[in-house]
């Protein structure tokens, strides 16, 4: 989605700083039955949107057909394993489970139908959608895998079919990406001029972060995330020819998780990892304190709670206990009978050494310096962790297909909204992370988990959804299946040339809106 974002589109969107949905590709109207328990989400896309490719006059109209076609036959399909899959499906109060249905009203609006009511009905459906004159002749042809393999990396970009804001019209492999300006794209600002502004835009892709750094410094590039190392060296030069935005603190937080799927590695990694002390231990050895004076330089903060400080249920009193205490960290792993041999090396009550292997993609020098920071903090008392850092697509073939990791630490977004991650915090989730895809819960805290989870997208009482909230959070931060690190501050870099430029972690850079001064 970082590559073809801009080529689709959301139903909804949501204005952070006012905490309100509001109609983007489609207007929604909310209805609800209170005798029957059931509820109505009406969307009606807008007139006059249109699937349309790279210097071509053809123009297909983007239809209900569309939304439906997406829902029931991609997200729906249990084969794609998309991630919408799981939030199609309600509990209901019986326990058991109901899908949330799709009926087309005419050909610019579809109904979807709630077996019962939901707390936030918009988050749940938000959706971008393919079109359906493309995928549905092959999904009848070559079922699922030939969907999947519609487009390729040999495809010609210019091909692909557009309703955002830009086409793809040039991808050269390890080299570049170059977008163009849709015209038909239909955004307007406050004046009726058609978004966005920007004609072009050139991706470079470059192997790391450092080549980035080092392109933009030069003047290559002319916007760069920009890390802790960098800020010194860019705010010292004499004669800037850009402008370092401050975004505030960052909404997410990586993350250290380790595997409690007892299918898919060995044992003894099995009886370490499932206990709730082991963790609670790994999470005391998590130096953040140290990981923010190395790695970000100071700019950062520890990652304590567990929902974003944006989430309507934020509260800064529930947060980890469990923070840096080497000594803690030893007490505990005593207690599940991890202790010190006569060489100081921690072994099991079968005399197992303890040491696992911490998989993250070799893409990040932040996050590999973050490991090294944690491994070197296990090694002072004993523990030996093999830091792996390894191709992205190969950890999440590992977390979605494979299930033979021990321990990783990678990002899974923010909690901006409690009912945020249907896939991730239930346990039948497909990224239920530690251990996924569970017929029923693997644990006691985890139906507890699933219960509140339920519980709380149901409630539309704030007070009552809040108790329920509270113990929810308090739960997972004290099992741990997930350790959140730190929140780094965000800066973006820009070069001058560019006017119209606003940023910060909640509402990010609109690029819409940004063009070049005149000279």
């Amino acid at each position: 989605m970082g590559i073809i974002g801009s080529l689709y589109d959301y139903l909804a969107d949501y204005d952070p700083y006012t905490r309100e949905w509001i109609p983007n590709l489609a207007s929604f109207k909310i209805s609800s039955n209170n005798t029957e328990g059931t509820l109505k989400v009406v969307f009606t896309l807008k007139e006059n949107l249109y699937w349309t490719t790279y210097n071509s006059n053809i123009k297909v109209p983007v239809t209900s057909d569309d939304i439906i076609f997406w829902y029931n036959e991609v997200e729906g399909d249990p084969e794609t394993k998309s991630s919408g899959y799981n939030g199609q499906f309600l509990t209901m109060k019986d326990g058991t489970s109901a899908h949330i249905d799709i009926e087309k009203i005419d050909e610019r609006s579809v109904a979807f139908h709630f077996p019962r009511i939901v707390a936030n009905p918009v988050l749940t459906l938000n959706m971008y959608f393919g079109p359906k004159y493309l995928y549905a002749p092959v999904k009848e042809k070559e079922g699922t895998d030939g969907m999947k393999n519609l487009f390729t990396v040999n495809t010609d970009v210019a091909a692909l079919p557009s309703l955002g804001e830009f086409y793809l019209i040039e991808y050269t492999p390890g080299v570049r990406l170059v977008y163009a300006r849709n015209p038909y794209y239909w955004k307007k600002d406050s004046k009726g001029t058609s978004l966005p502004y920007r004609e072009k835009v050139i991706t470079k892709i470059v192997p790391d972060q450092n080549t980035e750094f080092l392109l933009f410094k030069s003047g290559e590039k002319d916007s760069y995330s920009v890390r802790p190392e960098d800020l010194e060296d860019l705010l010292s030069s004499e004669d800037p020819n850009y402008t370092i935005y401050n975004g505030g603190a960052a909404l997410g937080s990586s993350l250290l998780s380790f595997n409690q799927n007892p299918s898919n590695i060995e044992d003894k990694y099995y009886q370490w990892f499932s206990k709730k002390e082991f963790r609670q231990a790994m999470s005391r050895l998590l130096n953040r304190d140290r990981i923010i004076k190395q790695v970000y330089r100071g700019l950062a903060e520890p990652a304590l709670g567990f929902f974003a400080t944006a989430n309507p249920y934020f509260d800064k009193t529930i947060k980890n206990q469990y923070t840096y205490n080497p000594e803690k960290a030893i007490k505990l792993l005593a207690s599940i009978g991890i202790k010190p041999n006569s060489e100081g090396k921690m072994t099991d009550i079968t005399g197992n050494p303890v040491e696992f292997d911490l998989t993250l993609g070799a893409d990040s020098t932040i996050g590999i310096d973050t490991a090294n920071i944690f491994a070197d903090e296990c090694s002072k008392i004993g523990l030996n962790v093999n830091v792996k850092p390894l191709d992205f697509q190969k950890v999440v073939d590992m977390l979605l297909s494979t299930y033979d990791w021990h321990a990783v630490i990678i990002g899974l977004g923010s909690n901006y909204w409690p009912t945020q991650g249907s896939n991730v915090w239930p346990s039948t989730g497909n990224l239920h992370l530690w251990y996924p895809l569970q017929e029923k819960p693997a644990t006691e805290w985890e139906a507890r988990v699933d219960y509140l989870y339920n519980e709380g997208s149901y409630t539309v009482d704030q007070d009552k959804a809040g108790e329920i909230w509270r113990e929810y959070q308090n739960i997972l931060l004290e099992q741990l299946p997930v350790i959140y690190q730190v929140h780094s501050l965000a800066f973006s870099g820009v070069r001058n040339k560019w006017d119209n430029v606003f940023y910060d972690t909640l509402g990010g850079m609109d690029g819409n809106y940004l063009f070049l001064k005149e000279e």
